[in-house]
């Protein structure tokens, strides 16, 4: 059976080939066995509806209300919707949604450039490499050190805001959270400038057709006062929102470095976090809080998720593989505690 992936060179199938990948096939056979590669075209049918919906009453409701301070109730509304419309985009380049590359992408484009801001190639090629080696210093994209730092000998290299920033790093983490939604807008411009993103010029014009559609029209509804007050409270709510729901993931889980890579089922496991939780956990993080299912199963479409998790975390038990589960605060605690240890070598210097 063929797994799809954001990247067929880097499916775990292909990487199993080349470690230890005995384990991973005898855990696969019993995923497929039970049925959970199979698409759920209803469940995304309905999801793509609901969200679709709310999208569209968002920015119904910012029409009807106008220029009125309710506004910001409204663009707190939208941020949730712009979020929703973003883990949407996430399974749709996992192929979760459609098996054909060629609907992914032109749908993947539609929802994520034009109808949020998101570039869908930036993001599609920075989460390949994530996947490929979460949480390994010199190959994830989502550790490099920018802004924070991940590990004591980042913290040590670092120069400039990141070592200012790096000394208090979790207690700014939340605050700074509320940028993620602008850094997400200029990471995706940005990146229209590398060759590697395929489709440039169309990428571009969808992403620029949308911010100024966007501003366009709030501008034209509102006066210049509420209006910027309206944008940065959508921007900051969407980005905290979209910092909250990745975070959990694997900050704070163990970190690898140089040579550093063990076969692909312990590298998936062993630096993911599932988050305990029901329906309303589900839905908030749209299916992340089962990390380390998809990790292991990234095509696999979210509602199946829950289900493997029963099959992975027994056959980790048998097989003597650690697997991590917390509650949502917790997580925080965790990722929190861990931003603090690794600024530990800038505070002791002062």
């Amino acid at each position: 059976m063929t797994i799809p992936a954001l990247n067929p060179d880097l499916s775990p199938r292909s990487s199993g080939r080349r470690g230890n990948g005995g384990d991973y096939a005898r855990l696969l056979r019993r995923i497929s066995d039970a049925g959970l590669m199979n698409p759920r075209p209803f469940y995304y049918a309905v999801r793509f509806g609901l969200v679709g919906a709310a999208f569209v009453i968002g920015w119904a409701a910012f029409i009807l209300v106008g220029d009125s301070w309710w506004t910001l109730a409204v663009a707190a509304f939208m941020a949730v919707t712009f979020a929703q419309v973003a883990l949407v985009m996430h399974d749709v380049a996992h192929r979760q949604v459609f098996r054909q590359r060629r609907l992914t992408e032109i749908v993947g484009r539609v929802v994520g450039n034009a109808g949020v801001g998101l570039a869908y190639g930036w993001w599609q090629d920075k989460h390949t490499r994530h996947h490929a080696n979460p949480n390994h210093e010199e190959l994830d994209p989502d550790v490099a050190p920018d802004i924070l730092i991940w590990s004591q000998q980042q913290a040590m290299a670092s120069r400039g805001l990141p070592r200012l920033i790096g000394r208090a790093q979790a207690y700014l983490f939340f605050p700074l959270l509320l940028l993620e939604g602008l850094n997400l807008h200029v990471a995706g411009v940005r990146a229209l400038g590398k060759r590697s993103i395929k489709h440039r010029v169309l990428e571009g014009a969808l992403l620029f057709g949308h911010f100024a559609g966007y501003l366009v029209t709030v501008f034209a509804v509102l006066p210049a006062s509420t209006a910027f007050a309206f944008v940065a409270v959508h921007q900051a709510l969407f980005g905290l929102y979209m910092g909250c729901a990745f975070a959990p993931n694997h900050k704070g889980m163990p970190t690898l470095t140089g040579k550093s890579r063990p076969d692909f089922l312990r590298r998936q496991v062993l630096t993911s976090r599932n988050v305990r939780g029901g329906v309303l956990t589900d839905v908030a993080l749209g299916g992340l809080n089962y990390q380390i299912e998809h990790h292991l199963f990234p095509s696999m479409p979210t509602p199946n998720l829950r289900h493997a998790q029963v099959i992975v975390r027994d056959y980790c038990s048998e097989i003597g593989v650690p697997y991590h589960e917390t509650g949502l605060f917790a997580s925080y605690r965790e990722a929190l505690r861990h931003l603090h240890h690794v600024g530990t070598p800038l505070r002791t210097a002062e």
